[in-house]
């Protein structure tokens, strides 16, 4: 697979609510290559810190723009939130294994995602639009604040739920809340991104009920390229990494530790 390493230019950054930010890139050639899971490395400064790229999942790319959906965690981060209309970005991607489209024999296509960890499923409902299945996103999040509007995937036939911790905003628990919602059977595949507690949760309750999905993982990256092996994580075949040989992994083959 390709991957483009190139300057885009900054055509929005702002938050969408106190938590989450929304970069959109003018990213003709990005936003023509990628698929649903995959993801870019940012380059959010010119300087020695920090010294390596920042990974991004794909939130959107339409109309020749990319966009990302983050949360300002960390220096890198929190650098990106300042930059403006105009500035060049150093962008490298697209990245990594995407999640695999569904067969025709499925009939309900599940979203499981945690904070912003929901951000690949924008991408993935854009071009699962004209996919005869229902559309299901269970949506977690700590607080109201962690959790933001869904009327975009309403938009593209997705029924959504959301459940928060402290019950701020829908259902009062974690998003394993929001299970007993998930349609059982042959014809059901669960797509799932958040917080590895929540993925081994989700992994559980498709063992239990016999279903299939998979998983993209959430892990610090340093090169992007499977070079380093700094995101190395276990699985049933032995370790892999998260930025080459995922971060899509079917849930059968993630092993996760307490």
């Amino acid at each position: 697979m390709k991957k483009i390493q190139n300057t885009y230019t900054v055509i929005s950054n702002a938050p969408i609510n106190t938590v989450y930010h929304r970069l959109v890139l003018d990213a003709a050639q990005l936003a023509k290559a990628v698929k649903p899971g995959q993801f870019v490395q940012v380059k959010v400064s010119d300087g020695l810190e920090p010294l390596f790229r920042r990974p991004f999942s794909i939130f959107r790319a339409r109309d020749g723009q990319v966009e990302i959906l983050y949360e300002p965690v960390g220096i890198g981060t929190r650098i990106l939130t300042a930059k403006r209309k105009g500035d060049r970005l150093d962008v490298l991607g697209p990245l990594g294994r995407p999640f695999t489209m569904p067969g025709r024999r499925v009939r309900h296509i599940v979203f499981i995602g945690g904070g912003v960890g929901v951000a690949p499923f924008m991408l993935f409902s854009d071009v699962l639009k004209e996919h005869k299945a229902e559309k299901l996103l269970l949506y977690g999040g700590r607080t109201a604040a962690h959790t933001f509007s869904l009327r975009e995937f309403n938009r593209n036939g997705v029924k959504s739920m959301i459940a928060t911790d402290d019950g701020s905003h829908g259902v009062k628990g974690r998003v394993s809340e929001l299970f007993g919602q998930v349609p059982l059977g042959p014809d059901t595949m669960i797509y799932a991104c958040g917080p590895k507690p929540m993925m081994a949760a989700v992994q559980q309750f498709a063992k239990q009920n016999g279903l299939t999905g998979e998983a993209s993982m959430e892990e610090v990256m340093a090169c992007g390229l499977g070079a380093c092996l700094g995101c190395s994580i276990p699985t049933v075949n032995g370790y892999r990494t998260v930025c080459h040989d995922g971060p899509v992994f079917s849930l059968e083959e993630l092993v996760f530790r307490a």
